[in-house]
């Protein structure tokens, strides 16, 4: 059987020009690049944030069972609880050598009486290398039940590695690398799931390898991207960079992000400062000032229950914690923390020797600025909205970390072997985007950490990556 020729018939019209491709392809690959190449400082940033952070929002959960021979008491049919005062002695008793920095109320019948204790290494003065310790005691018994160094416990470390990567400043600095860049990741993630819609149906038709996962990812991140952004807002006022300028800029302008204190800048004592472990503290109430008492000759200190009951009076919420004055011109610092109401958390300084209020300072008396990262940061913690906003951040916490896993499982599933990391080749300039151009610059001046590290990658592709030839063929330079 021979093949029949077919000569088509002469077509005198003017040849169709070729088509150029559309601007939105190039963008899209030029958004993918930058969303993979992103996730490899975000992802390992956003795992240990969601990591612990979903400890950290479980830890009245967790750390009850971890140490319920501490924690959790028996309820007698009848008696009442001992006083705060007896239940001190009986610390003291048991740690001669320590000093009660602070005393947490049970926060039901069945809970131990929280005691921090610090002791001072022998021949050191009172409060230089003290060894902090979370003494624990019966209040229907006044048993010392035992203690916990609260840096060493589950939530203690969580939160310790949620604020610094355990690396203390660098750490810091990477935290806040990793959350800029994350907004960057939420925002191309988006994109790429609305422009890349078509092509994931197509793919999933057809039953294309990694299909489903892609699928996943991408509803997933519906999710995630827009919680996401809400957390990096409310969670930058901890930053090492962007909190404290921003700080000292709302200061210089008569106003400030945590209290009427200018920026940490007063003379201590400040609020956190009295106590060994500032996460008792109410955050807008951190740095404020602390009054002192009035010594008198022969005056004694109150005690804990007179404290508690004079702050009880000026309307404070329980449970209570109380700063216990370190020497006589000390006061009682008594916080309600009113975890779920913060616009109800108030600090009253009583006088140790008089037990009369001689300050009041609480979520009224801070800035408008200070009220509003009040609020976030009680959202940011899982605690404004009651359990639904618990469920809420930790559900966030759990699809964080699906989508921390299934991100780099994509790329490896699609990776070429050995020629290159497997890049999109695209490129963000101003005729392919340039609102997205626009809102980089935008967001460089808003996040300077987030600037200088662009700056860096720029110069990186530019003068590195682009002149050596092995590199620009191994990250798909164009």
């Amino acid at each position: 059987m021979t093949d029949t020729l077919v000569v088509d018939p002469v077509d005198d019209s003017p040849p169709t020009p070729a088509r150029r491709p559309r601007p939105p392809a190039g963008l899209f690959r030029a958004f993918w690049r930058w969303h993979l190449y992103a996730s490899f400082l975000v992802v390992p940033v956003l795992l240990v944030l969601a990591s612990t952070g979903l400890v950290y929002l479980l830890r009245f959960q967790i750390e009850p069972v971890l140490h319920h021979d501490l924690m959790k008491v028996d309820v007698p049919a009848s008696g009442s609880r001992l006083s705060y005062d007896d239940q001190a002695a009986a610390v003291l008793t048991a740690y001669p050598d320590g000093r009660i920095a602070a005393v947490l109320e049970p926060s039901a019948p069945d809970r131990s009486t929280d005691f921090t204790v610090s002791t001072a290494a022998p021949g050191t003065p009172a409060g230089e290398d003290a060894t902090i310790r979370e003494v624990y005691v019966d209040p229907w018994t006044g048993k010392v039940l035992g203690a916990l160094d609260p840096d060493h416990t589950v939530s203690g470390w969580a939160k310790r590695a949620h604020k610094d990567l355990l690396l203390g400043t660098p750490g810091q600095y990477v935290m806040e690398l990793g959350a800029c860049w994350a907004i960057v990741m939420a925002i191309t993630g988006y994109y790429l799931y609305a422009r890349g819609r078509v092509a994931r149906a197509r793919r999933r038709a057809a039953g294309a390898v990694g299909a489903a996962l892609r699928q996943r990812h991408g509803r997933t991140g519906l999710f995630v991207g827009a919680g996401l952004l809400l957390l990096i807002v409310s969670g930058l006022p901890w930053t090492i960079w962007w909190g404290g300028h921003v700080q000292s800029f709302a200061t210089d302008r008569g106003t400030s992000m945590w209290s009427a204190d200018p920026g940490a800048q007063s003379a201590p004592p400040t609020l956190d400062a009295s106590m060994p472990h500032s996460h008792n503290v109410p955050w807008g109430s951190g740095k404020s000032p602390v009054p002192e008492s009035a010594p008198s000759a022969g005056a004694r200190p109150v005690g804990v229950d007179a404290a508690i009951a004079s702050a009880s009076a000026q309307g404070l919420a329980h449970p209570m914690t109380v700063a216990v004055p370190a020497d006589r011109k000390g006061v009682y610092s008594v916080m309600g923390y009113a975890f779920h109401a913060p616009s109800r958390e108030a600090t009253v300084h009583v006088d140790q020797f008089t037990g009369q209020p001689v300050a009041q300072y609480g979520y009224r008396d801070y800035p408008a600025l200070a009220k509003v990262v009040d609020q976030g940061i009680a959202l940011h913690e899982g605690r404004r909205f009651g359990s639904a906003n618990l469920v809420a951040s930790a559900a966030f916490c759990v699809a964080v970390i699906v989508m921390c896993l299934s991100g780099p499982l994509m790329w490896w599933r699609r990776r070429p072997r050995g020629r290159s990391v497997g890049a999109p080749r695209g490129r963000l300039n101003l005729r392919t985007g340039p609102v997205a151009v626009a809102g980089l610059i935008g967001l460089a001046l808003v996040l300077p950490v987030f600037g200088a590290s662009l700056v860096a990658v720029l110069a990186l592709d530019q003068l590195v990556l682009r002149r050596v030839t092995p590199l620009k063929s191994f990250f798909n330079v164009v």
